[in-house]
């Protein structure tokens, strides 16, 4: 079945790579109802436009979303990187791995489930063979990640993230794997996905958290200084586990939980890690980022930087840092006690 096209808004061959994983922590509470107020861009007459909260990393407020990501980029980043992702997967796989596990263990049958941002779907099997969906409808905001998606044989929406063109009540659970980090109104994202949930229905995902690639952040600023005697944004700003429990709880699902897992990527030669992240459609996409690309003095000089600091004593190997979080929400039936 082809993708349908966007409505208008209203573990694979590792090759040199190895990795282990880290430890865990979490945090969760009761639900609490969104606060309702004006429309920030459109208020009624005789109301003021309500101010936007400055929260930290990309958590904009809900009524007026901060424009930290440029989305369009974001998009061709994905539709460059959808015919070869195969080759650069292993992230995504590890991390689709845990969420079927996840959703293994609730116990629970889930007729109808959405997978949102689903990369060239290797979620949608798993869910099916291991979660207990008995249907996926896949979504990607990227044509060509759609497409390829498409293949897997389950039915595939293009659609934005930030406008969910489903009805109420859609689904018994939706599911999503490392795209919402890319997302700039992450507040008005988890509402939206609330409301499309059936009233016991399961929200599931898995993003990136503040520490993923702390390694190469710390050598890249570094090396700006040094070369160019200035910072510019090289790296997208990531969510805290604290935020993230806030959200969900500020979006009115109910037992809120946010997982935290660290993957430890290990590579031969930071140049392959470069490439992994721009083969997953993960490099910058800041909206305010520097223009011009990055500077090859400048480069190798944070390549240098990165193995005098990080590489192993014994193999020579370098270290990148992959922060998984895990979100966990319910969308409790209105008669629940």
């Amino acid at each position: 079945m082809p993708p349908i096209p966007p409505a208008p808004p209203t573990k694979n061959p590792r090759n040199n790579r190895g990795f282990f994983v880290g430890g865990a922590g979490g945090v969760g509470g009761m639900g609490l109802r969104p606060r309702q107020g004006p429309c920030p861009r459109h208020p009624r007459k005789g109301q003021r436009p309500l101010t936007p909260f400055r929260g930290p990393c990309h958590i904009a407020s809900m009524v007026d979303p901060a424009q930290i990501f440029d989305r369009t980029v974001v998009r061709k980043h994905r539709d460059r990187a959808a015919t070869t992702f195969a080759a650069h997967d292993f992230l995504v796989r590890e991390a689709a791995e845990r969420l079927s596990e996840r959703l293994e263990e609730t116990l629970h049958t889930f007729p109808l489930v959405l997978d949102l941002g689903c990369h060239t779907g290797l979620l949608a099997d798993l869910a099916i063979t291991r979660g207990g969906a008995k249907t996926v409808i896949q979504t990607d905001m990227s044509l060509a990640m759609a497409t390829t998606a498409a293949s897997t044989g389950h039915p595939v929406v293009v659609a934005d993230e930030e406008w969910l063109p489903f009805a109420p009540e859609s689904f018994d659970a939706v599911l999503s794997c490392l795209s919402l980090h890319w997302v700039n109104d992450l507040p008005g994202t988890l509402v939206q996905i609330k409301r499309i949930l059936k009233p016991g229905g399961l929200f599931l995902a898995a993003m990136l958290g503040g520490e993923t690639l702390r390694e190469l952040r710390q050598a890249l600023a570094e090396a700006e200084i040094n070369q160019e005697g200035g910072l510019s944004p090289r790296v997208s700003p990531f969510a805290d586990v604290r935020d993230l429990g806030g959200l969900l709880q500020r979006a009115g699902f109910a037992h809120p939980m946010v997982d935290m897992d660290s993957l430890t990527v290990s590579y031969a030669d930071p140049f392959r890690l470069l490439s992994d992240l721009r083969g997953m459609g993960e490099t910058n996409a800041l909206r305010h980022r520097r223009k011009t690309p990055l500077r090859r003095q400048t480069l190798f000089h944070a390549l240098h930087l990165y193995r005098e600091a990080f590489a192993g004593a014994v193999d020579g190997r370098v270290p990148a840092t992959f922060q998984i979080l895990t979100l966990t929400g319910w969308n409790e039936p209105k008669d629940a006690s």
